[in-house]
């Protein structure tokens, strides 16, 4: 769910070594924190960070506490704010600190604010590498507010300044996040290799290359990098976040939740962090450790984000009211800038929901209009956090539940099959076997759940889907067994054709006779279509003969 799952590989790494603190009795430093912020130990920053305000509370520390707000995954405005205004207090003339401010409102989607950011290193008299610094990495730190040609400029001068004495690590990697912007992975791979050999911590650095190949969609070179990383330092967490990001593209599902289990032993207990764990849980569709975690740290965080996951995890379950007041919490208290074209997909999915057992015709009418209307602006974005199509169609036909697989009839062999699958939940034999018995003793509850996991497993593999559709077809539930068999024949490579002529003849045919009393046109392309493949086929001829008089 990638709006929800923004994995954040822009944050995954801003400092050098990794440090761990076994003798507390040592100062603690700016490095120190920024140490704890690369390593997704966020907590253990903001305690770095207000110890060293207790010992002094100088404008500089007040603008790395705040900043460390800024920095974790779903950055908290408000701490942030508060600590950049404490730092202006101490130090009315602080650089910094007003950069701070300016980061918040450009967080927030004032894009006015990269001119109050220029101005303010032009003040500066562009003499500080740090204020050069950090004005570059509030150009590159928000995914859909930045300037990385202005953040690529001060960066440069930066490492100018920062040459007489030595180049930080973190300067290059923010330098490669800006070339990341703009799209430039070239020049972003060699800002990276400059950080290599400067970084105290390798894995820092192999981290981000392999989120760079990610982004490359080279996902061979992504795995290799990420690797590297971890075979430097197996406790630095963020390799095991992207190592899950490359499982969850490859639908290991079993392995992305031993990668998330990783990166929570090592990342802290930040309640921030473990909300990011709870919405990369929801990605991997474990629902279970995502409501396990996010139940955890709810009343710990301020961020309405919580809400939307909370209305995801309901909608999960059919717990349609209840997923409608937290999205209507999460709309209300975000900031407007914050609210996705999949938000109100989600909230059109919702509306279709109540509106099924709506028993008022205008309430029913108007939730129907709703959903429609909000599930196209999602759409229109070309949005695929969900299967918009499919989800609406589970909800008009009746989703399959687990609970009513479990009620239909079963034998010996179906059981003993469920076992092998929960002992393995990437065993593909037995997870065909399973939905092929489901089928044989008509529980269609089980053969549809079972043959999407199939297709979720092997995304290419054709037939899934082409068994999906007739099953979902048999529970009566014909507009998801339309999008079943649509997705098999388009998932059908061009050398598979000839060997699959009859099935695609009759999965033509089957979207043509479910569509022939809503979309003419349609059908009488697919059953043309049909009868291309297969003349002889005669429930397609008679099709044909029908809607063609």
């Amino acid at each position: 769910m990638k709006d929800i799952m923004n994995m954040n590989v822009k944050k995954i790494a801003f400092g050098a070594a990794v440090v761990f603190f076994t003798n507390f009795a040592f100062a603690q430093t700016v490095q120190d924190g920024i140490n704890s912020i690369d390593s997704d130990k966020f907590a253990q920053a903001k305690t770095n960070f207000t110890n060293m305000i207790a010992a002094a509370p100088t404008a500089e520390n007040y603008f790395y506490l705040g900043n460390t707000f800024l920095k974790q995954g779903e950055p908290d405005f408000a701490a942030a704010t508060d600590n950049f205004n404490k730092g202006l207090a101490a130090d009315s003339k602080s650089y910094l600190n007003k950069l701070g401010l300016a980061t918040v409102k450009l967080g927030k989607g004032d894009k006015n604010a990269i001119a109050e950011i220029q101005k303010i290193v032009t003040d500066s008299r562009e003499k500080d590498a740090e204020v050069l610094f950090r004005a570059a990495e509030a150009l590159t730190l928000f995914e859909k507010n930045n300037s990385p040609d202005l953040a690529i400029q001060f960066l440069n001068k930066a490492i100018e300044r920062a040459a007489k004495k030595e180049v930080p690590a973190h300067y290059y990697y923010t330098l490669g996040d800006a070339y990341r912007l703009k799209k430039m992975p070239g020049d972003a791979m060699s800002a990276y290799d400059k950080a290599l050999p400067l970084a105290k911590n390798k894995a820092s650095v192999y981290t981000r290359i392999g989120t760079l190949w990610m982004a490359a969609q080279q996902w061979q070179q992504a795995k290799t990098s990420i690797e590297k990383a971890i075979a430097t330092d197996p406790s630095y967490a963020p390799a095991y976040k992207a190592l899950a990001a490359y499982d969850i593209r490859y639908q290991q599902n079993s392995k992305a939740t031993q990668d998330l289990i990783n990166y929570t032993k090592y990342a802290d207990e930040d309640p921030y962090t473990q909300l990011e764990i709870a919405k990369l849980y929801f990605t991997n569709e474990d629902y279970a450790n995502s409501k396990q975690v996010l139940d955890k740290i709810f009343d710990k965080i301020n961020d309405p984000i919580k809400f939307k996951l909370r209305a995801y995890q309901l909608f999960a379950d059919g717990k349609y009211a209840e997923a409608k007041q937290n999205m209507d919490n999460f709309v209300s208290q975000a900031e407007k800038s914050r609210i996705q074209p999949a938000d109100q997909g989600l909230q059109g999915l919702i509306a279709a929901g109540l509106a099924k057992t709506e028993t008022d015709a205008a309430k029913k009418s108007a939730l129907t209009a709703e959903a429609q209307q909000k599930i196209a602006i999602a759409k229109g974005a070309k949005d695929e956090t969900m299967k918009w199509d499919m989800e609406l169609a589970k909800i008009a036909g009746g989703g399959a539940s687990q609970a009513g697989a479990d009620a239909g009839p079963t034998n010996p062999t179906i059981e003993g099959l469920k076992q092998k699958v929960a002992a393995n939940a990437q065993d593909t034999d037995s997870l065909f076997k399973l939905a092929t018995a489901y089928q044989d003793i008509k529980n269609w509850n089980g053969a549809i759940l079972t043959w999407q996991k199939m297709s979720t497993i092997l995304p290419d593999w054709a037939p899934a889907y082409y068994s999906l559709g007739y099953s979902y077809q048999q529970a009566g539930n014909n507009d998801a067994a339309k999008i079943a068999y649509e997705k098999y024949i388009t998932t059908v490579k061009p050398a598979e054709v000839e060997a699959n002529k009859q099935t695609l003849a009759y999965a033509y045919f089957a979207v043509a006779y479910l569509s022939k009393d809503s979309d003419v046109a349609k059908a009488k392309d697919y059953v043309a279509k049909s009868l291309q493949l297969d003349p002889t086929y005669q429930d397609a001829v008679k099709l044909n003969t029908e809607i063609n008089k």
